[in-house]
């Protein structure tokens, strides 16, 4: 190798050298802007505050919702176990129905002149004073109707009647008893009510 190569390659590794040198200090010089740009431990600390508070509103959040589902759920299955038996009720009101239309048939002058018929009749009066106790036990009660005020919510009218102006309004008749189921109605009462007629009044005016 003569001077010349010798010079030239001394040249390159200087070169080499310089680009080296040149690119470490841009790392360094990267390396500290980087720095420059982390956040402060306070920053850092305060961001994870608020990171944190955000996940725990989710968290309640969706802890309520949970709940609510649960609650409703439950509620869901409660209606159902306790109002099973609508169904089933109402049937057994025809039942109830056929028994009291049987001893309404009875005249009441044939009462006590055919021992067959008193003991049919008795036979008949105590089925249905158990069917009534067993409704009771079951939370299916008969709604007062005769004599009451009138209410849309468990009175079906039926027709109506003219009476003094302190009737009006309330039921006179019942033709279908109504029954209700905890606080549901299983059937409204089919009533008669009475309306004022103003008879009186009429012909004073006339």
């Amino acid at each position: 190798m003569n001077d010349k190569d010798r010079q030239e390659r001394a040249t390159h590794q200087e070169e080499a050298r310089d680009v080296a040198q040149d690119a470490a200090e841009e790392r360094a010089v990267e390396e500290m802007q980087a720095a420059d740009e982390v956040s402060s431990p306070e920053e850092e600390l305060e961001r994870l505050r608020a990171e944190n508070a955000e996940l725990k509103d989710k968290y309640l959040r969706a802890l309520s919702d949970m709940e609510s589902l649960r609650r409703r759920l439950m509620k869901e299955k409660e209606e159902a176990v306790k109002y099973a038996a609508a169904d089933f009720a109402r049937d057994m009101l025809n039942v109830c129905d056929n028994l009291s239309r049987a001893i309404e048939s009875v005249p009441a002058e044939q009462k006590g002149r055919h021992e067959l018929l008193d003991r049919l009749l008795e036979g008949v009066e105590m089925t249905l004073k158990d069917m009534i106790a067993t409704f009771e036990r079951h939370h299916i009660r008969k709604i007062p109707s005769h004599g009451e005020k009138f209410d849309p919510n468990v009175h079906e009218a039926m027709f109506e009647v003219e009476a003094a102006p302190e009737e009006a309004g309330k039921v006179v008749q019942v033709i279908q008893e109504g029954y209700t189921h905890h606080d549901r109605v299983l059937r409204p009462a089919r009533v008669g009510v009475a309306k004022s007629g103003g008879g009186q009044g009429d012909e004073e005016r006339g």
